[in-house]
């Protein structure tokens, strides 16, 4: 198989299970988990009240749907329910179209971050999905390993404390991402996160892909600069200018495979 076959057949994997994933049916739910992240994970771990009740629950998070933190067996894992965005999100909230097992979204973005977590990408590790299906429509919980200390770029512009150094790590790791194929298809300041010792991670993969490179690359970063500018415009104090912008994309540049 030649180079382009090998590419090819890397962007269909992510559609299916990694062999080591197991499936679990629970009644009209479907669990996929990876065991190596989870070796004990039973249907209560997609349930709040379960971690509340056993007094497990280190925090929450809202976004577009509300996420709980909680310890178990010394880690920490991050419970988010799927939610839709946008204006859809007013009309079907949680519901998701159900196709194919595989082919559900949130199904689907378990997969693919599964898949890049596989690549040494930096993503919060994916530990396991559950879609709960009523016919043609389902709704999903995703369950991933809690990133120590995180904080996402837009956090970090409030406070006013990202430097160079931090631009420039920002655009090496999308340069990793695109360097793979990997289309985000939200990529903004709040799927951005730093750890502690600053390595950059990209989270919330719905509706992304693994693709050939194309405008798309271009199209992310003029997304995450439009994120970036419209949280500095509710600030009173500048956070952001054309130099942090261009270490961000000197960063992605020196990331960048160069042409063979």
């Amino acid at each position: 198989m030649g180079r382009s076959g090998v590419r090819a057949t890397m962007r269909s994997d992510w559609r299916k299970p990694a062999p080591g994933v197991l499936r679990v049916e629970n009644g009209s739910a479907v669990m996929l988990y990876d065991p190596f992240l989870a070796g004990n994970l039973t249907p209560a771990w997609f349930e709040p009240r379960h971690w509340q009740k056993q007094g497990a629950v280190s925090g929450a998070a809202r976004g577009r749907g509300a996420t709980l933190f909680f310890r178990v067996d010394g880690g920490e894992y991050a419970l988010r329910h799927c939610r839709r965005g946008g204006l859809v999100a007013r009309l079907l909230g949680d519901r998701y179209l159900c196709l194919g097992e595989h082919a559900a979204r949130p199904v689907r973005e378990f997969l693919l971050t599964h898949f890049l977590w596989r690549l040494g990408l930096p993503v919060a590790p994916p530990v396991a999905v559950r879609l709960v299906r009523n016919g043609l429509i389902g709704r999903g919980d995703l369950v991933t390993r809690r990133i120590d200390s995180a904080r996402t770029l837009a956090m970090r512009l409030v406070a006013g404390d990202l430097e160079v150094r931090d631009w420039l790590a920002v655009g090496r790791t999308i340069a990793q991402f695109h360097a793979a194929g990997v289309r985000h298809a939200d990529l903004n300041a709040h799927n951005v996160l730093f750890d502690a010792e600053g390595t950059v991670y990209l989270i919330d993969f719905d509706r992304g892909a693994v693709q050939a490179r194309g405008l798309w690359c271009d199209a992310n970063l003029v997304r995450l600069r439009r994120s970036i500018l419209k949280i500095c415009d509710a600030l009173s104090t500048p956070r952001f200018n054309e130099t942090l912008w261009a270490a961000l994309l000197a960063g992605y540049r020196d990331a960048t495979p160069r042409p063979a």
